[in-house]
């Protein structure tokens, strides 16, 4: 099952990024060569970019691409550095829960507003879907995190 959730991970990505380049490429050509284009260009690269900023977290973790800030850690001994960590991924457990109830109850304001995207015939709350997607799924790989970090010799 995390196989499965590691490859769809990975290949979301690729297409956001994919998406968001061809959109980009398109809408520079299109109005710099034939003053054209489509009015809804910037919004969507806008969405998608959001969509690979939150679920790139989730990947950053998952492969230790995080930056770290480790001088004073590295100076306790094997045991207090294990503490520390433990400690500090249980402080952003904490923080993705808090922001997955706040982005739940975002998400539930808009749809219930209906407000829509200003240039997609969407709703608004569509591409705002991310915000608890996103967190659940960057809470699954901090979980997952502290679950080798307790059971690290």
């Amino acid at each position: 099952m995390t196989q499965l959730l590691n490859k769809l991970e990975e290949s979301l990505i690729a297409l956001l990024l994919a998406a968001m380049t061809l959109i980009t490429f398109y809408q520079v050509v299109a109005r710099y060569f034939f003053n054209g284009g489509f009015v809804w260009a910037l919004e969507l690269t806008t969405y998608l970019f959001a969509w690979l900023v939150l679920l790139g977290m989730s990947y950053g973790v998952r492969v230790g691409a995080h930056i770290g800030i480790d001088a004073i850690t590295r100076l306790l001994p094997k045991n207090g550095q294990q503490v520390l960590a433990i400690l500090a991924t249980l402080l952003c457990l904490a923080y993705c829960v808090l922001l997955f109830i706040g982005g739940i109850q975002y998400v539930s304001m808009i749809y219930g507003l209906g407000i829509q995207a200003e240039d997609l015939p969407i709703g608004q709350w569509i591409p705002y879907s991310i915000l608890p997607i996103g967190l659940a799924l960057l809470f699954f790989r901090f979980a997952q995190l502290l679950f080798k970090l307790i059971t690290k010799p």
